[in-house]
């Protein structure tokens, strides 16, 4: 048994517009655009939305938008997310970034959040 939740929404910006969309975004939301210290790529909008990460991040692509799913087990919920018609990406090591059928990106990443959030909002899956 694993469990697995959505853990955010990232907005992907091309890198020359972030600061742009960062302000627009935290505007559109009522919230403040914030740099993640150490992970230049992203300006986090801050309880955008209660339990759920909102983050500009810079991308050298076209513009588009993607979940995060957080896991206590990454192999088990790709393996999951496998068997529903996703495909792999790529691969990097402790998390994979995936397409689901339509062509959506998310990712599968460890868990992010604080442990109490995780606990109370995950699913189970066996």
């Amino acid at each position: 048994m694993h469990r697995s939740r959505l853990f955010g929404l990232f907005i992907d910006t091309p890198s020359a517009e972030t600061p742009a969309a960062a302000t627009f975004w935290a505007g559109a939301f009522g919230t403040t655009a914030t740099p993640v210290p150490g992970e230049e790529e992203f300006i986090a909008l801050r309880d955008a939305f209660p339990g759920l990460a909102v983050d500009v991040q810079s991308v050298d692509d076209a513009p588009r938008y993607h979940l995060d799913i957080e896991t206590d087990d990454v192999p088990a919920e790709t393996d999951r997310l496998l068997a529903l018609g996703a495909t792999i990406v790529a691969d990097h090591g402790g998390h994979k970034t995936l397409r689901a059928p339509g062509g959506h990106l998310l990712c599968v990443v460890p868990v992010q959040s604080d442990q109490r959030l995780f606990e109370s909002t995950a699913r189970s899956w066996t």
